[in-house]
């Protein structure tokens, strides 16, 4: 009788988001403002492009996200914030601009701390 052969299918380890075998954490953290997000991973990176770009519609290119929901991101992100966090500023030949005010970059700089922090909580438990 011969013996049929064992094959075992294995992702090669580019393809594998756990580099490691066994349990790993992992996580994700955003904030909400009365049930309704406030701010999360892309609505910080969208910020701080608008802020890089001088205009929404370049940050959410960048993002490949599209104009109208990341117009909606930064409606609901003003809307939900003590004070705007994205302002339009009036142009003239060249056309407006918009930018992220003192507040928006607090808020972003709030965020990637409490995500480092969170991190490094993820990062213990594992241990």
């Amino acid at each position: 009788m011969t013996e049929i052969p064992k094959f075992t299918v294995k992702k090669p380890p580019h393809l594998s988001r756990h580099p490691r075998p066994g349990y790993s954490v992992r996580g994700r953290i955003w904030l909400e403002k009365d049930g309704e997000l406030y701010m999360g991973g892309g609505r910080e990176m969208l910020l701080e492009r608008i802020d890089r770009f001088g205009s929404i519609a370049a940050a959410a290119r960048s993002m490949k996200l599209g104009y109208r929901n990341a117009w909606l991101w930064v409606e609901a992100a003003n809307r939900l914030a003590p004070s705007p966090l994205v302002e339009k500023v009036a142009g003239g030949p060249g056309g407006g601009r918009t930018r992220l005010t003192d507040e928006g970059r607090k808020v972003v700089e709030r965020y990637r701390q409490l995500q480092a922090r969170f991190q490094q909580f993820v990062k213990e438990v594992e241990e």
